[in-house]
């Protein structure tokens, strides 16, 4: 194992309770932020976390606090894994741990992200994260790990080129079983995500929302969906490549950007298609977290994860009309909730 690390996780819901139980259980000592009755479920009686590992209750080298100002010791890293719209409060509270932490990154969706964190720790302590490993919180203590990709996660220095400490925390965070990689350009992997995530969150709400059983598959295996899924894709595939990046696919099999970038819209289609009618076969029940949270009567992340892609557009001069709709649409929602 890499040497012992403490990782402290602010905002450990879902994602960040998977992230940290697995970073404690392979051994690195890990510090969780998150909301009291949580905390104190995992400090009673352990993380219990259910799923493609099977079901653990991991309990040593683990520790729940609710505020940053209890968190105790170096920080070898701090990542910031609130909701978008909370990161600002957030960091304000974590401007306590500016002299304790070595490393900051944030693995949030979204670009620009990281600017939040720079104006709190400094630049030089600042590093870049993506991941897309599944992490629902069930109850206070309790989580489910039910999906994860070949490469989950990757780091990198933010204005380019691999360093020492991203190869250090892809290394541990693989030996956690949740497989990374250390890259060269970490900006690249975020707009390609902010890419992807976009399209389906886009989709999926402003398509599947208005009927609360509805999944992913239920959408993408009717024709008119997959025709709307495809048209949003190749949107901003175009917004993509405009900006000078070629699609690779980092999260294969989720991502799958390069076939719908070098298909037909009727092969596309076709692509889309298949996959839900897969997806009814073999897992139920999945949706984007902007679904998710029109279903549950939140107000959505789209202008934090959307707008910058608009403003790329609107720079490059590509047209992404199915996307503004679909934009608009979860606007309309959110402005009636907020």
């Amino acid at each position: 194992m890499s040497s012992k690390l403490h990782i402290c996780i602010h905002g450990a819901g879902g994602l960040g309770s998977v992230v940290g139980g697995y970073l404690a259980k392979s051994g690195h000592k890990v510090t969780l932020i998150s909301r009291p009755a949580h905390a104190n479920a995992i400090n009673a009686g352990g993380l219990k976390i259910v799923g493609r590992l099977g079901d653990m209750v991991i309990k040593d080298n683990l520790h729940a606090v609710t505020m940053p100002d209890q968190v105790e010791g170096e920080i070898d890293y701090y990542i910031l894994l609130t909701k978008a719209k909370d990161a600002p409060a957030a960091l304000v509270d974590a401007a306590v741990l500016v002299g304790q932490v070595k490393t900051a990154l944030t693995m949030q969706n979204g670009v620009g992200k990281e600017s939040l964190l720079v104006d709190c720790f400094g630049k030089d302590k600042v590093i870049g994260g993506s991941i897309i490993e599944g992490g629902t919180l069930l109850e206070p203590g309790k989580v489910n790990n039910h999906v994860t990709a070949p490469t989950t996660a990757f780091f990198g220095e933010l204005t380019g080129g691999r360093s020492d400490r991203a190869d250090r925390l892809a290394k541990a965070f693989t030996e956690a079983n949740l497989t990374a990689q250390s890259v060269e350009d970490i900006q690249h992997v975020l707009w390609e995500k902010v890419v992807q995530v976009s399209g389906a969150s886009a989709w999926s709400a402003s398509t599947l929302s208005a009927i609360p059983e509805l999944d992913y598959a239920d959408g993408i295996s009717v024709r008119e969906g997959a025709e709307h899924y495809v048209t949003i894709a190749k949107e901003l595939i175009d917004t993509y490549k405009a900006m000078g990046y070629a699609p690779q696919d980092f999260y294969a099999p989720f991502s799958f950007l390069k076939v719908l970038d070098e298909s037909t819209l009727e092969k596309a289609v076709q692509v889309c298609l298949e996959l839900g009618e897969r997806m009814k076969t073999i897992r139920r029940g999945i949706r984007t977290s902007m679904h998710e949270d029109l279903v549950n009567g939140k107000v959505t992340e789209a202008d934090a994860l959307f707008l910058p892609l608009i403003e790329q557009a609107k720079k490059n001069n590509v047209a992404i009309p199915t996307f503004l709709g679909a934009y608009r649409v979860i606007k309309t929602i959110d402005s009636n909730r907020g």
